[in-house]
C-alpha cells in the first residue's frame, strides 16, 4: 500500500464514521473490538463516553472518544494526503506533520465538547422520564390481551411505547388514554373517557 492510499483511507474512514454518526443520530457502529458511534469508544477493555451518554457521571469527558478519534483520522488523513501529493517534503516529515494536524483537529473537537457542549448536559431523573399519569394517543390499536402502541409527549419530545389495555378492553386507534403504570417495557393504559373523575 502506498502512503497516498494510506492517508486517503484514513481520511475516508474518519469522514465516513463522522457522517454515519451524524446521520444515524449517534448510532452505534461495531467493528470487531472497535466500537465507534454516539461518542463511545471501546477498545479492548477501555470504555469511554462522550457528553450526552447515559452513563455520564459528571466526571468529565475523556480526550479519547468517538468524536476525537474520527476528527483525528480526518485531519491526519487529509493533511497527509495533501502533503504527500502536493509537496516535496521528506516522508517522515509528512508523517509527523499529519500526526500533529490530526492531534490539532482532535484537540479542537475535544475543546468544543468539553467547553461548549458538556456544561449544558445533565442526567435526567427518574421523575422526569416516568410516564405513569401521562395522557397519550393510541397509534396501534389495543385489542383485548394484545399489545399495541401509544404516542405521547414528554419534556417537549414525542415518544412512543408499547401498550396494553389495563382492563383487557379493546381500545381503537386515535383514542386518548392515560398511562396507569409502566412495567417491563409495557405501558398499561385505560381510555381517558372511562376514568371516574
Amino acid at each position: 500500500m502506498s502512503w497516498e492510499l494510506f492517508y486517503l483511507v484514513c481520511f475516508a474512514l474518519g469522514l465516513l464514521l463522522c457522517l454515519l454518526s451524524v446521520f444515524t443520530g449517534g448510532g452505534h457502529i461495531h467493528a470487531g473490538h472497535l466500537h465507534l458511534g454516539g461518542g463511545h469508544f471501546h477498545a479492548g477493555h477501555t470504555h469511554l463516553r462522550a457528553p450526552g451518554s447515559h452513563a455520564n457521571t459528571g466526571s468529565g469527558i475523556s480526550p479519547v472518544n468517538g468524536f476525537t478519534v474520527t476528527a483525528f483520522l480526518c485531519w491526519f488523513g487529509g493533511a497527509g494526503y495533501l502533503l504527500r501529493t502536493h509537496s516535496m517534503l521528506w516522508a517522515p516529515w509528512i508523517l509527523l506533520t499529519a500526526v500533529v494536524s490530526g492531534l490539532a483537529g482532535a484537540a479542537i473537537i475535544f475543546w468544543f465538547l468539553a467547553s461548549v457542549l458538556l456544561p449544558h448536559e445533565r442526567a435526567l431523573t427518574a421523575e422526569e422520564t416516568a410516564i405513569a399519569g401521562v395522557i397519550a394517543r393510541v397509534t396501534g390499536p389495543l385489542s383485548a390481551g394484545a399489545t399495541g402502541e401509544i404516542l405521547y409527549s414528554q419534556l417537549g419530545v414525542r415518544r412512543s411505547a408499547a401498550a396494553r389495555s389495563e382492563d383487557g378492553v379493546a381500545i381503537n386507534r386515535g383514542d386518548e388514554v392515560v398511562v396507569l403504570r409502566y412495567e417491563h417495557g409495557i405501558a398499561y393504559v385505560r381510555k381517558w373517557s372511562d376514568l371516574d373523575m
